[in-house]
């Protein structure tokens, strides 16, 4: 059976779309180039008071484990193709409600941090002590010491959240 040149290239062409038109793309929303093999994330720091004794390793955890899980990069210590870095720079808790009686309806915890990310590879994507932000109200009649357990965690997930789509997603 002899296929003809036509039907041949009209069966090829879309294979050759698809596996080179989409190389800058991935399922998890990445838009990492396909020449960037190695990141580097060094331990986020602390630089305000508050918060739990080992927010910064948590955070630092965090952001390691996410890049890993949604990437194909390795980790590397020295000599990366990305280059992320940041200090924890306030864990603040402050009134975010009122009720018709003046008093505080609701908390809310606050952690803010500043990032610095590098690319080798591409300086226009590269940006200094970026900050980013995110908050949990809680009740009033609660203390951070009865709600840090609980929201901490889902602020430090979406911080992490914003950090990578800002470097890797490119949002």
């Amino acid at each position: 059976m002899k296929i003809s040149s036509k039907l041949l290239l009209l069966l090829l062409f879309p294979m050759f779309i698809l596996t080179n038109g989409c190389r800058k793309y991935s399922f998890t929303g990445t838009t990492l180039s396909p020449d960037l093999k190695t990141i580097t994330i060094n331990n986020i720091l602390m630089g305000t008071a508050g918060g739990p004794a080992n927010l910064s390793q948590s955070f630092t955890e965090k952001l390691k484990e996410y890049y890993q899980r949604n990437t194909g990069l390795t980790r590397k210590t020295v000599d990366a193709d990305l280059f992320l870095e940041g200090t924890i720079i306030s864990y603040e808790q402050s009134a975010a409600g009122q009720t018709s009686s003046d008093k505080g309806g609701q908390n809310k915890l606050t952690i803010i941090v500043e990032i610095t990310f590098k690319n080798t590879k591409d300086d226009t994507q590269s940006f200094e002590k970026k900050e980013f932000s995110f908050f949990q109200t809680f009740p009033a009649e609660q203390t951070i010491t009865q709600v840090e357990k609980a929201l901490v965690p889902k602020i430090l997930d979406q911080l992490v959240l914003e950090i990578f789509n800002s470097t890797a997603a490119n949002w």
